[in-house]
């Protein structure tokens, strides 16, 4: 109700006038002056609060000279994704086309773009950037002026984020890349050459986990001998974990429950973990931290996981009355926890508004919060495909399944549910190549 609402504001609001690019083309379907009638495509679309569908659907057309229409070898579900699916993330439509990372191969190019040509390989960054505005100059592409002209988060925030493939109108509205096609708005900007040498299998993650999780290590400050606490043991943590080390870090806690922490133990043995759910009666996340880090805590703590899940029954009211938007549960677990004069980061994804923020513990013991924001991608996204081709990071060893693009209704569900220990899945089209070396096992639903 909240995101409808939202949505038939920005109507009346009216957006602003600094997109250089079309908004609010989020299925080909919807829009006979954006569809390509000459293919339908299946693609992975919102239908309502904890609804998505299979739907047939006309494939995007060039819509302007620097667009780019990639038929998609590879996709995947992000944790973010099931924001979308409860109705958290606000401006969402019946058929918007969902997925903010994929991969593929060019099918065809506007006449302004030079950078690519048909059937070249290519990982596109989950946000839309220009290329040219004050932060893309400075490669902070997450944050470009000029492909998001939402009024509402302009509202909200203060200012704006970048376009993101398949993540609402709020952010521009754009269809996303759990398609067998997708529209790339400035092509040459948003999109980067997969060598022969990386299968879409690991480049694909560079579209958004491998630059979120090096961001919120690097934003963080993460230094030679630091001890850093994780919360959050998804592919995000786990990538995280593996960069504090490269980083230096003398010491990787992971926090969190289940088999998860099971997965962390047996891929990731140089990471320890605590598992929230056995402490003893009067123990508590912090207490334990302080335990286990010389009674002071770790120097770093990085928030991986997101604001919507609420601990306790306080905030679990509160977000359910629409007292609050996110809980502040986990962020305070960081700021009690941390050392003094130590760092937290908060790369999980959080919307609006939190209740009962710990400021005091905050300000008094001069604890540095950092809102790490979206990853700037195009920062990182060359020095990250360096690291795969040297073997330095090994991206496939967080993904548990490959699935089909047929079958996404089914998954989202058992992803949400963390059913068949699903973690990170590749989804496979009609169009993918055959399965690299190391991919797991093709799994039907």
């Amino acid at each position: 109700m909240m995101s409808q609402a939202a949505r038939q504001a920005e109507k009346v609001i009216g957006h602003g006038d600094n997109a250089t690019t079309a908004q609010n083309v989020t299925n080909p379907g919807n829009d006979e002056s954006t569809a390509d009638y000459s293919e339908t495509m299946k693609a992975l679309a919102w239908y309502g609060k904890n609804e998505v569908r299979m739907i047939d659907t006309p494939k995007p057309k060039i819509l302007e000279d620097r667009d780019v229409i990639v038929k998609v070898t590879g996709s995947t579900v992000c944790g973010s994704d099931l924001h979308l699916l409860h109705g958290t993330v606000v401006e969402m439509q019946k058929g918007d086309i969902l997925g903010h990372e994929f991969c593929g191969v060019v099918d065809e190019c506007g006449p302004g773009v030079t950078k690519f040509k048909k059937g070249q390989r290519v990982v596109a960054s989950f946000q839309i950037a220009c290329g040219d505005c004050y932060y893309c100059k400075q490669k902070l592409s997450s944050q470009c002026e000029k492909t998001n002209s939402n009024t509402i988060e302009n509202a909200m925030y203060g200012g704006r984020t970048a376009g993101m493939f398949g993540y609402s109108h709020f952010t521009g509205g754009y269809a996303g890349g759990q398609a067998e096609y997708t529209r790339v708005a400035y092509g040459d900007v948003n999109l980067l050459p997969l060598p022969d040498d990386v299968p879409d299998e690991a480049g694909l993650f560079l579209s958004d986990v491998l630059c979120t999780s090096w961001h919120a290590v690097v934003d963080t400050g993460v230094n030679k001998g630091d001890v850093v606490a994780i919360w959050g043991a998804g592919p995000i943590g786990q990538m995280a974990a593996d960069f504090s080390l490269m980083q230096g870090a003398s010491r990787v806690i992971m926090i969190d429950s289940n088999w998860r922490l099971d997965f962390v133990k047996a891929r990731y043995p140089n990471v320890d973990t605590l598992d929230f759910s056995t402490l003893a009666k009067g123990e508590s996340v912090t207490s334990k931290l302080k335990e286990m880090c010389n009674n002071r805590g770790p120097d770093v703590s990085i928030e991986c996981a997101a604001g919507e899940y609420a601990k306790g029954w306080a905030h679990y009211f509160e977000m359910m009355l629409g007292l609050e938007t996110d809980t502040s549960e986990l962020i305070n677990e960081m700021i009690t926890s941390t050392r003094n004069m130590g760092r937290c980061g908060i790369t999980g994804v959080y919307v609006g508004f939190t209740n009962h923020f710990n400021i005091g513990s905050l300000m008094e013991r001069g604890i540095r919060l950092i809102g790490n924001g979206q990853a700037p991608v195009h920062m990182y996204w060359e020095s990250l495909l360096q690291m795969i081709q040297e073997k330095r990071i090994d991206p496939m060893k967080m993904v548990t399944h490959r699935v089909r693009l047929e079958d996404l209704d089914k998954v989202y569900y058992k992803f949400e549910k963390k059913e068949d220990g699903m973690q990170k899945v590749f989804v496979e089209t009609k169009w993918s190549f055959p399965a690299s070396k190391g991919s797991p096992e093709l799994t039907r639903y």
